[in-house]
């Protein structure tokens, strides 16, 4: 086994292994080395950068692992970062889905006209009537704070039970009941009654804020973005390696570096380091250390669980399914959550003749789902548009499927006390960070993420990390609101 980063530490800079290639790892590894702050090698397991928000080719177009949008709520000087990067590749988009409700298609973002036309009048008087009766349903004295109570004392039964609680049951696989307040104040952007008509009101002159109804995209994909900041990050640098899974950590005693296995296709390697930062999942770290952790801790990470996704991508010999970016299905008879098609997000036109669809399908590793065949899950999403008024024109000439095994952090009831054990345990751990969005168990966006990697980079000054600044970084985090 043979230490393979020698030359980092050059210049009298602390070495920095970064664990994982997604935006905030590979954010963090460009702005240290581009600051000169750190010699920075970076490791990824996958052969492609960005993770979950990362694209890959087939059948000659580029993909999405999924629907990706960079918001534009983005940091003015982080977005500014981008821009310069990817120049006239970074496109301004329009915001062009649809929601499945009451059996009825409706624009989203959300329109006053489409709602009004679309939908029956009882469901706006009954909107209206929640809105004016909230004061009613404040919670008895002793109420748990869930998922449930949470959006029942603000939006009402309306909302809730025709749109959040049957989509919650499909995208978490748990009841609202089972889910924590803070999974609605996490997740739900339009938490209240007043909330939900100023986001319709988004839609109207005079009342739109900057940004409102776009967002920016990668000409070349979403993962043009991650690519983007990958040479950068070389450019700057820092060392990338792709394709190699991280074995072990050992932790330092003293002034000792952290040492760091890693492998690639049976081929085992040592890195050496001053400060590790990870954005693996919070909940891998205590099974990565040599030296393990207290019973408690790996009892505690195994409290903490996530939610997996099927992505179904289904390849159509038409040039376009629909003008539509994305349909969202929270109804219960509908199995899929979300349907987008990624030729109408680059606005490409390619391939001619041909286009993709990408069915997301929560479920849990391992379930019925996860263990059906590609033509089995075709046939699924194929049945559910059908249900949705949505027949594809023509059989697929090809399935393909992508299985994500930790694509959104459940908060269950209780979450917290075991999350913030494993928590505390990382910070115990010298020159250890962790971060972003599987880093720190968050429903996060991309810009998010690259908020994360700017304000640790803020926090290494020479060789030492400044923890009480990445502490109130750290409780702005925790207010992100998922934008939709």
């Amino acid at each position: 086994m043979s230490v393979t980063n020698d030359r980092v530490g050059s210049a009298g800079r602390p070495r920095v292994v970064v664990l994982g290639g997604g935006p905030a790892g590979l954010g963090g590894a460009w702005q240290l080395a581009l600051q000169k702050k750190a010699s920075v090698t970076l490791v990824e397991q996958n052969p492609w950068f960005g993770g979950n928000a990362g694209s890959f080719e087939w059948e000659g177009q580029k993909l999405d692992f999924g629907s990706h949008r960079l918001h534009p709520a983005c940091e003015p000087s982080i977005l500014a970062d981008l821009k310069q990067l990817l120049g006239a590749d970074l496109l301004d988009r329009p915001r062009h889905g649809r929601i499945r409700l009451l059996g009825r298609f409706i624009h989203f973002p959300l329109k006053p006209l489409d709602l009004l036309t679309r939908l029956p009048p009882s469901f706006g008087v009954s909107l209206a009537y929640d809105g004016a009766t909230k004061r009613l349903r404040r919670p008895a004295p002793g109420t748990p704070d869930t998922f449930e109570s949470v959006l029942s004392q603000n939006l009402g039964p309306t909302m809730c039970d025709r749109f959040y609680f049957p989509y919650a049951r499909k995208i978490w696989g748990r009841g609202p009941e089972q889910l924590s307040g803070i999974q609605a104040r996490r997740r739900v952007s339009a938490g209240t009654v007043l909330k939900l008509v100023r986001k319709v009101l988004n839609a109207v002159p005079g009342f739109k804020k900057p940004g409102s109804g776009r967002f920016w995209y990668p000409r070349h994909g979403y993962g043009q973005l991650s690519d983007a900041l990958a040479r950068a990050a070389q450019s700057s640098g820092a060392e990338l390696l792709l394709e190699h899974r991280v074995k072990s950590l050992q932790a330092p005693r003293g002034d000792a570096p952290w040492r760091i296995a890693i492998d690639r296709g049976g081929r085992e390697s040592v890195l050496e380091a001053d400060h590790v930062w990870s954005t693996l999942p919070v909940t891998l770290v205590p099974k990565l250390l040599t030296e393990p952790p207290p019973a408690p801790v790996f009892a505690a990470a195994a409290q903490v669980s996530y939610r997996a996704m099927l992505l179904v991508y289904l390849r159509l010999p038409v040039a376009q399914f629909t003008e539509y970016d994305a349909h969202y299905f929270p109804e219960a008879e509908i199995t899929i959550t979300r349907l987008s098609e990624p030729k109408n997000y680059g606005d490409l036109g390619a391939p001619a003749g041909a286009t993709t669809l990408c069915a997301e399908l929560p479920c849990d590793a391992g379930d019925r789902f996860w263990k059906m065949s590609e033509a089995e899950l075709g046939a699924v999403v194929a049945a559910d548009l059908a249900r949705a008024g949505l027949p594809l024109p023509a059989p697929p000439t090809a399935v393909k499927v992508m299985r994500l095994p930790q694509a959104y952090p459940i908060y269950l009831n209780g979450y917290e006390q075991p999350l913030e054990q494993v928590d505390r345990f990382c910070d115990t751990l010298p020159r250890f960070l962790t971060y972003g969005r599987q880093g720190l168990f968050a429903h996060d966006n991309t810009h998010h993420a690259l908020a994360m990697a700017w304000a640790a980079v803020d926090c290494l000054t020479g060789a030492e990390f400044d923890r009480a600044a990445w502490a109130k970084h750290r409780a702005v985090f925790a207010t992100h609101v998922v934008e939709d």
